[in-house]
């Protein structure tokens, strides 16, 4: 007799909070992944001169945007939206690849 097991296996999401923005900036985000190359733009946007392993550059990403999040809401002068549209693809796009990174982990047969 054979015990099949009813378990389905996901990969792990990361455990990061999630991020509140405005719907626009979401938007664009998500429209800017389709043009995006993590090997050409990834070290760009980290003003960097090497591309880090998946995930290794969401702390410093988040930071960033962070950063022009509270640069947004206080509508300060020096507000870059266009930096801030760059680091919520990179942000979206690095997520991903984290989770694609991972291997699935396996289910043990009862």
């Amino acid at each position: 007799m054979t015990a099949s097991s009813n378990i389905i296996v996901f990969r792990p999401r990361p455990t990061n909070h999630g991020l509140r923005r405005p719907g626009t900036l979401i938007r664009a985000a998500r429209e800017g992944q389709k043009g995006w190359k993590r090997g050409r733009d990834l070290a760009r946007v980290l003003r960097s001169d090497h591309v880090p392993a998946p995930a290794a550059a969401l702390a410093r990403l988040r930071a960033e945007e962070e950063i022009q999040n509270e640069l947004r809401l206080v509508q300060a002068a020096d507000y870059d939206i266009k930096r801030h549209v760059l680091l919520m693809i990179a942000i979206l796009a690095e997520m991903r690849a984290a989770v694609d990174a991972e291997p699935l982990p396996t289910a043990h047969a009862m």
